[in-house]
């Protein structure tokens, strides 16, 4: 059972102290040291000083930096700039060509529903106006008809 959940009066809890159970510690060995050969003897200088000393040690060859690639003579930044410069006019000018498009467009169907209108409206009044002589078709005077058989005579 749990410590806690075990029938124990107030004071034999307080005395109760659990003490951590201590791990033996491992056997630890150092790892042997393995003497590691350079690749090569390095070569020795010696330096005269300016007042008659010589100074001999080994030549340090510094780590010499990667040549620097040739930058181009305008900047990618610039180019880009000027490239998206060149696309929004080329937007520009396409919206522009494309409302003076869409004015011709509205201002054609406007003239063809004006020409229709004034065709439709001719046809009309000739056929109001228009002289008797040519009028189409069977005229009937209804008041003098006389009607037999479905025919009208008159």
């Amino acid at each position: 059972m749990y410590p806690e959940h075990a029938p124990q009066t107030p004071a034999q809890r307080a005395i109760q102290v659990h003490q951590p159970t201590p791990y033996p510690p491992a056997a630890t060995t150092p790892a042997p040291l393995v003497p590691v050969q350079p690749d090569g003897v390095p070569a020795v200088a010696s330096i005269v000083l300016p007042d008659g000393r010589i100074v001999t040690g080994y030549a340090i060859d510094h780590a010499r930096p990667e040549p620097l690639a040739v930058k181009p003579a305008v900047s990618r930044a610039a180019v880009n700039v000027a490239l998206g410069g060149v696309g929004f006019l080329a937007v520009c000018g396409g919206l522009l060509l494309l409302t003076s498009f869409i004015a011709a467009l509205t201002a054609f169907i406007t003239q063809l529903i004006i020409l229709a209108a004034v065709i439709f409206g001719g046809w009309i009044a000739v056929q109001v106006l228009g002289t008797g002589s040519h009028r189409g078709g069977t005229t009937v005077n209804i008041r003098k008809a006389v009607f037999k058989r479905n025919h009208f005579h008159g």
